[in-house]
């Protein structure tokens, strides 16, 4: 084997790494199989657009503005986005492309902290089980919509309570509420409905409709949300999530066989995929949008929009939210981006695709965020309440105030079958390419599942177990478990944790300098000092800053008039520290198991595993340092075959 010092590893360069084999180096046999690349450089622009512009914008996004006070959310939304959210993003593209490994191969780059890789792959996995509910909610919606009235616009399916009112202002059919809400707009009701005596036994002239008409009434959309797809009033909580609801639970079966269709035969037929699913959507955002701001009392809710609400800047909750909602749209923390970043070639301009893909994900959030709140505007005047009142914040907003804006439009049953394929679109894409992801990162270590039939067969095992793992939200209270998901295992403090460790890392151990000159390798020019900075003070200092914040403004989860008890937040913290004692466990780990004195362990681990891209256009020159001006130290370099572990 081939000896090198620290100091020369600082000084000089290495031409190859890897098992002699009698004086010939590194042979045919030795070299792993051929990465597959994007087919052309659309193609992993698009992929990223459809990856991360997805449900994150038209459905994650609006319920977090709602959530936390409307305008107010935007300001740490924003902040977050130029201090974290596009420094992380060029970095994990640009670690792809360097290293053409996935999510947990990229950290070959400094070895000791491999367990960032394991972290985002255990959060990915997570992600990927609960994101594809959502598709089973967008695919049971567009199966109602084949009808020639969708279910959601009246108040008379057998799931309906009484204090249903409709879109139009109606109740159900017959009952005093009904009779009332056709004499408060001076109108006669259909003689030929049989009447219902449901609050009183009065006739016409003695209902008193100003009493009764003062109800607290629930809106049908709400209602065929929650009674109908979620069936959640057949459920108390977590402790009692009932039996599973058969549609719903077809529904999701039906979205991971589509996701399988996506990706079993790789890159090269899913990067086809985005051509449609990442462009199809605009254009009906766009006719949602046109019909949502010129309904009535519009400008309500696009003043909560964007009218801050200063008090609630002082809530942690609320920037822990927009830092979790950048990560999540954006998919950072997740090794997703490196995936997608090393299926280019290695002079790719992976920096202009990740500039024009910060402006159109934010950018679609903020465009889909207006239609949001200009029909919560609308359902407000509707109730007579207040927009911060009129339904409640949730996953689910985006499958009640979009819904309530088709039944505007003509010919309801039309637009709504296209408005779920649209919203069918942006979360397959998105969930497919997470897979995607998954996957790259599990081949890397076993490239043979590459190789012949392999490949379909191991993808259709990993959606089987990820179908299976989603089940539980499909039952009755099954959105009581999806919420501890969306809270804990995929957002929060466990991607603020791996940003805070991407980017100190980074700027720390391997050299924020150190990834200029590889960026400038790749380029062709150097960036703009600004991401050094981000990386090596601003990102972890606001990562850090965040999540001490949230810690001391912290309060148990809620969903509606339900509080978690302390069973539910532990198994809660659980899926979250499940990715986030990766990181430390295999520092330690390592050391532990590596030879040498403290010093040659730390040089030995925190040295770059790198292996020669065949498609570098420059000379073949690998610069290394040794961190912390750690010198005079001698290790042995590992084999080749150690370098792919």
């Amino acid at each position: 084997m081939s000896k090198l010092s620290a100091t020369q590893a600082q000084a000089g360069t290495i031409e190859s790494i890897g098992q002699e084999n009698d004086g010939k180096g590194v042979t045919a046999d030795d070299a792993p199989p051929q990465r597959e690349q994007w087919s052309s450089k659309l193609d992993f622009l698009l992929a990223l657009i459809g990856f991360s512009v997805g449900l994150g914008n038209v459905w994650r996004f609006p319920y977090l503005c709602y959530k936390n006070g409307g305008g107010a959310f935007l300001i740490p939304y924003l902040i977050c986005l130029v201090i974290g959210g596009v420094p992380l993003l060029l970095l994990e593209l640009g670690l792809g492309q360097l290293m053409a490994q996935g999510g947990i191969g990229v950290w070959k780059l400094a070895p000791l902290f491999k367990g960032i890789g394991i972290a985002s792959f255990v959060i990915v996995t997570l992600l990927n089980i609960y994101y594809n509910v959502i598709l089973a909610w967008s695919l049971y919606y567009l199966f109602m919509s084949f009808a020639a009235v969708v279910p959601w616009s009246h108040c008379n399916n057998p799931f309906n309570t009484d204090l249903c009112k409709d879109p139009t202002g109606y109740g159900v059919q017959g009952t005093d509420l009904w009779r009332c809400d056709y004499i408060n707009k001076n109108e006669t009701y259909p003689t030929d409905v049989p009447l219902i005596t449901d609050l009183t036994n009065a006739t016409d002239d003695q209902l008193n409709c100003t009493v009764i008409g003062a109800t607290n009434r629930t809106s049908s959309v709400t209602e065929f949300w929650e009674r109908k797809i979620l069936q959640i009033h057949l459920s108390t909580g977590l402790e009692d999530i009932g039996g599973f609801n058969w549609q719903l639970t077809l529904c999701l079966l039906l979205a991971w066989a589509l996701v399988y269709l996506c990706v079993f035969k790789g890159v090269k037929s899913s990067g086809k995929v985005v051509y449609f699913t990442a462009t199809f959507p605009y254009i009906f955002i766009t006719i949602l949008f046109v019909r949502a701001i010129t309904l009535e009392n519009a400008v309500e809710g696009l003043k909560f929009y964007v009218e801050p609400n200063a008090t609630r800047l002082l809530d942690g909750k609320v920037w822990l939210d927009a830092a979790t909602q950048i990560f999540f749209s954006y998919s950072l923390g997740l090794g997703n981006m490196a995936a997608l970043g090393s299926y280019n070639a290695y002079n790719h301009n992976f920096f202009r695709d990740g500039i024009i893909f910060a402006v159109v994900n934010s950018g679609t959030s903020l465009y889909s965020g207006v239609v949001i709140f200009a029909v919560l505007g609308f359902m407000a005047g509707q109730q007579g309440v207040p927009v911060a009142d009129v339904v409640e914040s949730g996953p689910g907003l985006a499958f009640i105030a979009y819904p309530e804006a088709v039944v505007q439009m003509p010919i309801t049953p039309l637009w709504a079958i296209l408005f779920f394929v649209m919203l069918l679109l942006l979360g397959i894409d998105s969930e497919f390419v997470g897979v995607e992801g998954m996957i790259t990162a599990i081949i890397d270590f076993f490239p043979s599942m590459q190789r012949g039939n392999k490949r379909p067969l191991f993808v259709l095992g990993i959606c089987t177990m990820l179908f299976l793992a989603g089940l539980p939200m499909t039952c009755h209270g099954g959105m009581y478990v999806f919420q501890l998901f969306d809270n804990y295992a995929a957002s929060g403090f466990a991607l603020l944790w791996v940003a805070f460790f991407e980017a100190t890392v980074i700027g720390w151990v391997y050299g924020a300098e150190n990834l200029y000159r590889d960026f400038e390798d790749m380029l062709g020019w150097r960036p703009n000092p600004y991401l050094k900075i981000c990386w090596m003070v601003v990102t972890p200092v606001f990562t850090l800053g965040i999540c001490i914040f949230s810690l001391v403004s912290y309060r148990p989860l809620e969903f509606g008039d339900y509080s978690y008890t302390e069973v539910g937040q532990a198994i809660g913290w659980l899926m979250a520290l499940a990715s986030m004692v990766q990181i430390p466990f295999f520092v330690v780990y390592q050391m532990i198991m590596a030879q040498g004195s403290l010093k040659e362990r730390w040089v030995l681990l925190t040295t770059p595993k790198r292996t020669p891209r065949s498609d570098k256009l420059p000379i073949q020159v690998l610069q290394t340092s040794a961190p912390f001006g750690i010198d005079n130290v001698n290790m042995e370099l590992p084999s080749y075959d150690e370098v792919n572990m």
